[in-house]
């Protein structure tokens, strides 16, 4: 009995025991709790931290999901997927979270997701993502096809849907990016081997044609065009499509949209103002460089040579380049070239440099890209220039590039002085030589005296040759004192020209003599003399007041009476006539005693200026000219070449058209001004290249690359819309307003803090659409064949880079399966269905969200 009570009485504790084992213990969480909590708990410090920390937040939820997940981060399995989400669902739920979440399923290569978002009390939307990455059904390219697929998610009916009407709203927008053409597109010019083109370094072209070609730096450079394309959004805003047939014509009429809006493709504005990039601003950095170094010589030979330790090993371009180069300087020259007035800036005269268009200014222009602008091909160029200017001289050949006459400008460096200077005096020995008078003015184009005043009335007879010798003409209503004859103007010898360190040479001699002279006295006694010389001989009974009233009119003082008399060659007319003597006299500053010009009246013999000696040897003049060229410090070449250079690249660039855009106008004139600042310290006596100096020519080279990019921007819209100015105007001053607080910081603008991108998007009225259109050509035969398949909507003959399309349909709350006795649900539209659909005829993604009622 004890034995079977014994044994009754353990399987009655092994049957406790089993059910002690089998009971839930509903006070400890389970490892599906425990996981929620985690998410949970996430959440609630995503909401404690705002949308700001969400990434730096999101690292502890990728830790707490990560042993749901694959070795790609995706969720491969369907199962596990729909458990992770239903997880994150319940956790963002209890957090009264209404984010919405995402998981990854499939394939990492379709990129596709499921989702869910708990919109509050009422309402579900779940989501589902996908992704074809390649071979896209012709079916779903096509709007039709397109719509087809949104209608079957919620139409289950065998109705024809091409014949049946569904309240689906429809929403697109369209991207196109004009063409870019291959090298096979580009148009080929002519060989280079017969045209010769290839020797010319400096352009860039090389065979083909570039968007600058007829540009004012096209001869030194080829840019690239700072406007990569544009692209052009053609957006329909809200459409409701009746039936089927209604996309399709949607589908053909891409011009049909409501709104277009342009967005410039620029190139990095900020990223390629850092010295990277080819251009005026690029090659006079190095020439700032060949300053540096220019004070390490004495001579510029030495910088051929190579000696007295100095660098040589700098690469010089072949000989057929250097002849190219003085080729393009002394013989291909046209007289618009030589025609300065119309490319210099209001402001350029202001920099003590050259014209553009002069000759030392083309060489300045030819030495930034010749030899990469090194300080051994500056001497090796400078000194073939020399050279030819030397048999210039030599052969009585006209100097090109320079004028043979007028006065010198002394707000030009002095080697263009002097080049001015060896100019005339070639036209004056070549004159002198084939015999013809040098000193004196042609008769058709008559010199009047230095103070004659324009007020002189002469008579119709002017001009006119009178036995007289060395006389151009009368003047009938001057008669002289003492003879009462006709006054004849003789024929003078214009003024020479002079340069600024000849006007130093006079001023030190005048001082050193102590003339009361100013520093210019002797050249004007000299010419003075040679005036009275003339008159003299013209006019063989003229005293001194004669001279005067013709020469300086200011110091003879009339007397203001006067009387009605009968004019001596026509007895039939009044004139005006004077009472004979006149009553006048002679200013103080004439009648003085000892008078420096009635001394030299009294002294001067009369000669006419065929016999007087000549103002200007230009034999002597010239060959101090090449001693000057030839004996030339390198520092003191440099120093010009910096100046002329600059002034010549802006105002090189200043001949861009770029339409009405004030800000080119006010950026050009600040230009100018810097350079003006800073040049000036530059061809001081006392210059030296010292490291501040040299730090301002720096800075001044990041400025002009600011401004020097901003006008080839200008230029590429100016061109592009020539039938739209206002619409480029408009990009312009946007892309400008973006960049602008970049602008000549001089800082390369290299911080990681300045914004890289430009998508200002620019509205695009329905007058300027034809110009938009027009930039779309169709596509060339070599383009042609490329594209096989098309998904339509294309802008002649292009399809879009981009389509994104939106579905939807709205029911009401109290006409569907989501009816509520909520009244305000009653009375709402809900967004039942949505679909999003994006890509291009080789990449489609299409994403689906539903909204359920709970």
């Amino acid at each position: 009995m004890t034995s079977t009570s014994n044994s009754k009485g353990i399987v009655e504790d092994d049957d406790e025991e089993e059910e002690f084992q089998h009971f839930d213990d509903f006070t400890v969480a389970s490892s599906w709790e425990r996981f929620i909590s985690e998410i949970e708990a996430v959440c609630r410090q995503w909401l404690a931290d705002g949308t700001k920390n969400l990434l730096v937040c999101s690292v502890p939820m990728r830790n707490c999901l990560s042993t749901l997940k694959s070795a790609s981060g995706v969720v491969l399995d369907a199962p596990e997927a729909s458990k992770l989400l239903s997880a994150v669902a319940i956790a963002l739920s209890n957090c009264s979270c209404l984010w919405p979440a995402f998981v990854p399923v499939h394939d990492p290569s379709r990129k596709a997701y499921i989702g869910i978002q708990n919109m509050g009390t009422v309402f579900t939307r779940r989501f589902e993502a996908d992704r074809i990455g390649s071979q896209v059904p012709i079916k779903l390219m096509h709007l039709e096809g397109l719509y087809e697929l949104f209608v079957s998610k919620f139409a289950y009916t065998t109705v024809d849907w091409s014949m049946h009407h569904f309240e689906v709203h429809f929403k697109m927008k369209l991207t196109y990016r004009t063409p870019v053409y291959d090298d096979e597109d580009e148009i080929q010019e002519p060989d280079a081997d017969i045209t010769g083109s290839s020797e010319n370094l400096e352009s860039g072209t090389h065979g083909k044609s570039q968007w600058d070609d007829d540009s004012p730096w096209s001869k030194w450079y080829s840019a690239e065009d700072p406007i990569k394309g544009f692209e052009l959004l053609a957006i329909w805003s809200e459409i409701q499509p009746k039936v089927l047939l209604d996309m399709a014509d949607l589908e053909n009429a891409h011009t049909g949209s409501e709104k277009w809006l342009l967005i410039s493709c620029f190139l990095n504005l900020v990223g390629i103002c850092d010295g990277s990039t080819i251009g005026f601003a690029s090659q006079l950095r190095l020439l700032i460089k060949a300053f540096e170094m220019s004070s390490e010589a004495k001579f510029i030979e030495d910088f051929v040579s190579g000696s007295e330790n100095l660098n040589s090993s700098a690469v010089v371009p072949p000989p057929t380049v250097l002849d190219r180069v003085l080729k393009d300087l002394f013989h291909e020259v046209t007289e618009a070239q030589a025609d300065f007035s119309q490319v210099e800036h209001e402001s350029s005269r202001s920099i003590k440099g050259a014209q553009p268009e002069s000759l030392f200014a083309q060489f300045c222009l030819h030495a930034l890209w010749f030899g990469n602008c090194s300080m051994r091909a500056i001497a090796v160029l400078w000194i073939e220039f020399v050279r030819e200017v030397r048999w210039c001289w030599e052969e009585s050949q006209s100097l090109p590039r320079m004028p043979a006459n007028g006065t010198i400008d002394l707000s030009t460096c002095l080697i263009n002085q002097k080049l001015h200077m060896l100019a005339v005096c070639i036209d004056k020995k070549r004159r002198e030589a084939e015999g013809q008078n040098i000193g004196t003015s042609d008769s058709e184009n008559l010199q009047t005296p230095m103070n004659f005043s324009a007020s002189h009335e002469v008579s119709k007879g002017f001009g006119r040759k009178n036995e007289r010798n060395d006389s151009a003409g009368v003047a009938e209503s001057m008669m002289l004192l003492k003879s009462c004859k006709t006054m004849h103007f003789p024929m003078t010898q214009d003024p020479p020209p002079m340069t600024e360190d000849m006007h130093e040479e006079r001023l030190k001699a005048a001082e050193a003599l102590g003339d009361s002279f100013s520093f210019s006295a002797q050249l004007e006694k000299d010419i003075l003399a040679s005036d009275m010389s003339a008159f003299k001989a013209a006019n063989q009974d003229a005293v001194f007041e004669d001279f005067i009233r013709w020469h300086s009119p200011r110091d003879w003082e009339n007397d203001d009476s006067h009387e009605i008399g009968v004019s001596q060659t026509n007895p039939m007319e009044e004139v005006s006539e004077v009472k004979w003597p006149p009553r006048g006299r002679l200013s103080e500053r004439m009648s003085g005693n000892g008078n420096s010009w009635r001394k030299i009246w009294n002294e001067a013999p009369p000669l006419p200026v065929s016999e007087q000696k000549p103002l200007l040897d230009p034999n002597r003049e010239g060959e101090k000219v090449l001693h000057y060229l030839e004996t030339l410090k390198p520092q003191q070449l440099l120093e010009q070449m910096v100046c002329t250079a600059f002034r010549a690249a802006a105002d090189t660039l200043n001949q861009t058209p770029v339409g009405q855009l004030k800000q080119i106008t006010t950026k050009t004139r600040q230009l100018y001004a810097t350079m003006a600042s800073m040049l000036k310290y530059l061809q001081s006596h006392n210059m030296t290249s010292d490291s501040d100096v040299i730090d301002d020519l720096r800075r001044l080279c990041t400025t002009f690359e600011h401004i020097e990019k901003l006008i080839l921007l200008a230029a590429s819209l100016h061109r592009k819309f020539l039938q739209s100015p206002h619409l480029g105007q408009a990009i312009f001053s946007d892309c400008y307003d973006y960049y602008l607080p970049n602008m000549g910081t001089g800082s390369g603008l290299g911080d990681n803090n300045t914004k890289k991108e430009f998508d200002k998007k620019q509205r695009v009225s329905s007058r300027d659409r034809n110009v938009i259109v027009g930039m779309f050509t169709p596509p060339t035969a070599n383009q042609s064949w490329r594209k096989v398949l098309s998904m339509g909507n294309l802008l002649n003959g292009h399809e879009p880079i981009l389509r994104e399309i939106v579905f939807s349909k709205n029911d009401r709350v109290s006409e569907s399966y989501y009816a509520s006795t909520n009244p305000k649900l009653s009375r709402q539209d809900v967004e039942t269905y949505r679909m999003y659909v994006c890509g291009t005829s080789n990449d489609l993604r299409v994403a689906l969200a539903v909204t359920s009622f709970d």
